[in-house]
């Protein structure tokens, strides 16, 4: 198989590779690595993606890292089912929307992900910053609600754009779900939950599930 997927499971940027190559119904290799285990550290990956982060591919020998550049690429390479608009201002806010999740809501959930996993996470104290995290997160949502408006998509039609927001707020949701004491889920809000709703009945999603949610 020509084209090779290195995913690391619960990377929400190797998320967003991930439905993109199932919404163009492409034929890969997927390789699992592992965080824990020391896999982004090892020479034959470092061979792939000398910065030792997921993901990456390699397509007919052509090495290419950095969730962006690899999914541009992909619609150039593959254009058959586009995951950006014809239209130039759709396609425009499509760019803009994923790069917003990246660089902005990114940092703002992993930041509240950090709180929630720290091994001393009990006490009001870390109960307050865990408090203080949300309501710095709650602007940035409200952003992302504001560009959503009343469209099913972020870009008018299923794009680019959802695939990069849709994993970090998963995050969000999964922190809610194993730690429901923080009431972090409120955040999202019926228009997010329900555009989520929307991204999770496509008949492929199921299949992008990171492995180890499902243990």
């Amino acid at each position: 198989m020509s084209l090779i997927f290195y995913y690391g499971s619960g990377s929400p940027f190797a998320w967003k590779v991930w439905l993109t190559l199932e919404h163009k119904a492409l034929a890969y290799e997927q390789k699992v690595l592992s965080f824990d285990a020391g896999d982004l550290a090892r020479p034959e990956y470092l061979a792939v993606n000398p910065r030792g982060k997921v993901p990456a591919i390699v397509d007919d020998g052509f090495a290419l890292w950095e969730s962006s550049a690899i999914v541009e690429y992909l619609e150039e390479r593959y254009p058959e089912r586009p995951v950006l608009p014809a239209e130039l201002y759709a396609r425009a806010r499509a760019r803009r929307v994923a790069a917003e999740a990246d660089h902005y809501l990114y940092p703002a959930i992993r930041k509240l992900l950090a709180l929630g996993l720290r091994k001393d996470a009990t006490g009001a104290r870390h109960a307050a910053a865990i408090h203080e995290a949300v309501l710095e997160l709650g602007p940035e949502i409200a952003r992302f609600v504001a560009a959503l408006g009343d469209q099913p998509f972020f870009a008018g039609s299923l794009s680019v754009a959802d695939f990069a927001c849709y994993p970090h707020l998963r995050m969000l949701r999964r922190m809610d779900e194993r730690q429901p004491q923080h009431r972090v889920g409120r955040l999202l809000g019926p228009d997010l939950a329900a555009w989520m709703a929307r991204v999770e009945e496509l008949p492929y999603f199921a299949s992008t599930l990171p492995p180890h949610w499902k243990g």
